[in-house]
């Protein structure tokens, strides 16, 4: 049942649930009408490593809890946050879960059920790093509040009106057939910048976009409309942009190359693409952009690695930009999107002719427009926030 708050209307409590390979975010939000308001957030980091912490925060971001804990998984993580939010009353009425990948089979939110839950197991080979870990969410809050409806959005759900050609690949169509196309991902973070923009700057929400979600994971949209029309990412969270542990689009020759002549395991081969990759394979240090941009000064192999992040970034803006036919609108997002100001001005340098011109006072200051007065395209930075679209999703696949 709807819970009373506290100016008399009527509100529900959902939990967002969205697991990561070694993290777990949540947050808990009453949603009543045009009431969007987060009770509390709750982060598990470094989960099965001896490091592990967890820490609660309320809506004003006051700590109420934070220090390390044992959690030797995402199930001991749960627990702990069911503590939290039994400690503080905060019970939930329904719960959302961030889903990576839904597949051919699902293009909105849905309800989870035993099918579901099997559906979503058939997938857990195209993305190992982070179906297992939701999928144990589910059932961990399932046991947890067996009463309580659970929701499935899906990262995968943004992407589905892209046009064909930009899903296929150039493989025989049997593969084609059995599922093997373009997906793209981070659409719970594009579809909330989409509904952001819609609400600051409608006349740039109904033309031409990229959206660049910068951080551990990265990609790029380009989006018309509010729709999404192409996307760096493709059958896997692997794809496009160099990340943190990924290396981004790679020929497919180096993988057949590593697997023949290098006797890579493929279970190596996967470990390596997911885990070993990316700005951390070629630093050689880290995969944080934050430890690369401190040491690239005196660090060669971290120099290296920022500026093949922001010379890949810069190479997808101008493909995205070629697709649309244009672009109006350049959003930067995500961890490195929103903080890294020295990343923003790379990628930008040099694109004048497609009419980016950066402020660079702006820029340095995370101002919401880094571009300058009267430049064709302007530049924004913007905060997603993937848990309230989750919450806005589970909110309206329940009828509150």
């Amino acid at each position: 049942m709807p819970a009373a708050s506290k100016d008399g209307s009527n509100s529900v409590r959902v939990l967002t649930v969205n697991t990561g390979s070694s993290s777990l975010k949540a947050a808990v939000y009453l949603m009543g009408g045009e009431r969007e308001a987060r009770v509390l957030s709750a982060q598990a980091e470094r989960i099965g490593l001896p490091d592990s912490r967890f820490r609660v925060v309320d809506a004003q971001d006051r700590v109420l809890a934070d220090g390390g804990a044992a959690l030797p998984d995402h199930d001991a993580a749960l627990r702990a946050l069911f503590a939290e939010l039994e400690r503080r009353d905060q019970a939930p009425e329904i719960v959302g879960h961030r889903i990576v990948h839904g597949g051919a089979a699902y293009s909105e939110p849905d309800l989870v059920t035993p099918a579901l839950v099997a559906a979503l197991e058939a997938l857990v080979p195209i993305a190992p790093d982070h179906l297992p870990q939701a999928i144990q969410a589910i059932r961990t809050v399932g046991r947890a509040f067996p009463s309580l409806p659970q929701a499935a959005c899906f990262d995968t759900a943004f992407h589905r009106r892209m046009p064909r050609v930009a899903r296929q690949y150039a493989l025989p169509r049997r593969f084609e057939e059995s599922g093997v196309v373009r997906y793209g991902f981070h659409g719970l973070s594009y579809e909330y910048i989409v509904h952001a923009l819609r609400a600051t700057a409608p006349a740039e929400a109904a033309g031409r976009a990229v959206i660049a979600h910068l951080g551990n994971g990265a990609s790029m949209a380009a989006v018309s409309k509010g729709v999404s029309r192409d996307t760096t990412m493709g059958f896997t969270p692997a794809g496009g942009l160099v990340m943190g542990t990924r290396p981004g689009d790679l020929d497919p020759g180096v993988l057949i190359y590593l697997l023949q002549e290098q006797h890579m395991a493929p279970a190596a081969l996967a470990a390596m693409v997911n885990q070993e990759a990316g700005l951390l394979g070629v630093s050689g240090t880290s995969g944080d952009m934050r430890d690369l941009l401190e040491r690239e000064a005196t660090d060669p192999h971290a120099a290296e690695a920022v500026a093949l992040f922001c010379y890949q970034a810069k190479k997808f803006l101008g493909a995205l930009a070629a697709g649309l036919g244009g672009i109006g609108t350049l959003v930067f997002t995500g961890g490195i999107g929103e903080h890294a100001a020295p990343v923003r001005a790379r990628i930008c340098a040099g694109l004048e002719f497609l009419g980016i011109r950066l402020n660079e006072a702006r820029n340095a200051a995370h101002a919401p427009v880094i571009s300058e007065d009267g430049s064709p395209v302007i530049v924004r930075v913007m905060k997603t926030d993937e848990d309230l679209m989750i919450a806005r999703h589970t909110r309206r696949l329940f009828g509150h």
